[in-house]
């Protein structure tokens, strides 16, 4: 390592008041974490190579415990609430030293790493980590920096995370033992007393939510995208169980990323250099790309072994559902490279109706484009999350609520704009129910939905004749190659149409109930996607 290097890390560490820790791990290699977590107890090696970790009492992000630091860059521009939770800056100036402290003489493994493919909206992270395994998870999803790029590398952002560090609520300001703190104004995301590892990963994001749409004018997604053969770029927006995941691995299109992007003048980039994939009950017949990926370098959380083997049960939920798997993106074969594509021809909005309501397409206008999207509406039905017996109607703001600083219209203007600056097909795309409501009615198949996804990408719609469905107001195509005409009016599929044209009116109150969060800073175009008995109150 240069002398100009060790300066600047040994600048940087004293400025954070790391100067006294143990020893610094540098960007070590996959293998040389690999051998440092094992050894720590950290992890266990599993039949294909890939690591298996545990992270511990969360298996999940806490939402409830992620704060954003209130101050001179955020005050007037982070939309505070339950979702952006305000943390008093001289509490995390204390909270931070404690944190720090707590670290002297400790061994640290520290990453360099970039968040943005497009290396001119990329930026620069550190991340200091108190466990190989944590640290292996950044290599994984940060993009990689060349070796030469790491000389003098100074970072935009630091990312402290001490799992074995717990708050005390009552002198620290947090609510519980467990927190994840961004600062803008230190540039330090903070993060303590959980092992789960998401909470980096989603900060970065948070971050990067905040700085490109209102210093960039980049806007910030999450979502997957894919590119065609002839360099087609599409979106897909969408909740988990909505099928994001499934829809935009396509054998036939290369995979930009799988969760966050952002979309410039230049086009779409990923932010990230990995995948964090849902593993439960996963199978090679199911996601083969994601199933092949899974070997030395990946890293599993909260898996389980067949008993007396070191092969994964994929189907063992003894921890939680939500076991993961984090791995380079060039584990997937067809994956982009760099992870970027040219301006989106086609946009889904990925919903899993569990009403029955919604078409299973329809082609939106720009402004249902923007109050669909400020909705993020989807329905979790029974098996989906601990607790759901019956459907339940789920609305996350931008398809990423718990992620996104700024008020939900500002994306979703961004949005907008963008449509009609590059002419972009909008679809609504109802991978939910048919014929009835759940309970009633049936999953509109899977082979269907890939077909009207690929009619949208091959513009085998672009010349069919469409109606216009009652209440929302969406326009659907009358005919589809490859699949049945009767699917495509949602409303014909019942066999009592007086129930649908209730369903449909119970739906729409429900939207016009969670809109009633954003009505206030919506524009009028916006608002012309609403649902007709909104548009009249």
């Amino acid at each position: 390592m240069k002398r100009s290097n060790l300066e600047s890390i040994f600048k940087g560490f004293k400025n954070l008041g790391l100067a006294n820790a143990k020893g610094v791990l540098w960007n070590l290699t996959p293998a040389e974490l690999v051998s440092e977590a094992i050894k720590n107890n950290e992890g266990v090696l599993t039949s294909t190579g890939a690591l298996m970790c545990d992270t511990g009492k969360f298996t999940g992000r806490s939402p409830k415990d992620r704060y954003i630091v209130k101050d001179d860059i955020t005050a007037d521009k982070v939309w505070w609430g339950n979702i952006n939770i305000p943390f008093d800056s001289d509490k995390f100036d204390k909270l931070f030293d404690k944190v720090v402290n707590s670290l002297a003489y400790k061994r640290l493994f520290v990453r360099d790493a970039y968040a943005g493919a497009d290396k001119d909206y990329q930026l620069k992270v550190r991340v200091i980590d108190t466990q190989a395994w944590h640290n292996l998870f950044c290599y994984n999803m940060f993009i990689r920096p060349e070796k030469e790029e790491l000389v003098d590398f100074e970072p935009d952002f630091t990312i402290v995370a001490v799992p074995e560090y717990f708050a005390n609520p009552e002198v620290d300001g947090t609510r519980a033992e467990n927190f994840a703190i961004i600062n803008f104004t230190r540039k330090i995301i903070l993060v303590g007393g959980t092992g789960y590892t998401g909470e980096s990963k989603k900060g970065i994001f948070s971050v990067l939510n905040f700085l490109l749409p209102e210093q960039k004018h980049v806007l910030s997604m999450h979502c997957s995208a894919n590119t065609g053969k002839e360099g087609d770029t599409a979106i897909f927006f969408g909740l988990s169980g909505t099928g994001k995941t499934t829809l935009s691995a396509d054998p036939d299109r290369f995979l930009i990323g799988d969760d966050e992007h952002g979309w410039s003048e230049n086009g779409v980039f990923n932010f990230e250099g990995g995948c964090y994939a849902k593993v439960i009950d996963l199978t090679r017949e199911s996601e083969p790309q994601i199933f092949d990926a899974i070997k030395f370098g990946s890293l599993l959380e909260n898996t389980r072994f067949i008993p007396g083997t070191s092969i994964v049960d994929f189907s063992n939920k003894e921890v939680t559902e939500n076991t993961r798997v984090s791995y380079p993106i060039d584990y997937i074969s067809g994956a982009c490279k760099p992870s970027k594509g040219d301006h989106p021809e086609n946009i889904f909005f990925l919903t899993c109706d569990a009403s029955g309501v919604f078409p299973p397409v329809s082609k939106l206008t720009v402004g249902q484009a923007m109050y669909h999207f400020i909705s993020g509406y989807t329905a979790k039905v029974a098996g989906t999350e601990a607790g759901i017996t019956e459907p339940t109607s789920v609305f996350s703001a931008c398809f990423g609520a718990p992620f996104m600083p700024l008020h939900p219209t500002k994306y979703a203007e961004l949005l907008g704009e963008k449509i009609k600056d590059h002419k972009v097909n909008i679809w609504l795309i109802n991978t939910g129910w048919t014929g009835g409501a759940y309970g009633t009615g049936h999953r509109i198949p899977l082979k269907y939905t890939r077909r009207m996804i690929s009619a949208a990408l091959n513009g085998e719609l672009e010349n069919v004749e469409y109606n216009q469905l009652p209440v929302f107001g969406l326009n659907y195509p009358t005919t589809c190659p490859g699949v049945p005409e009767e699917l495509l009016n949602p409303r014909n599929t019942w066999t009592n149409k007086e129930e649908y044209d209730e369903k449909a009116q119970l739906l729409a109150e429900k939207f016009t109930e969670n809109f009633q969060n954003y009505e206030s800073y919506a524009n009028e175009e916006i608002m012309t996607g609403a649902p007709a008995a909104m548009q009249q109150a």
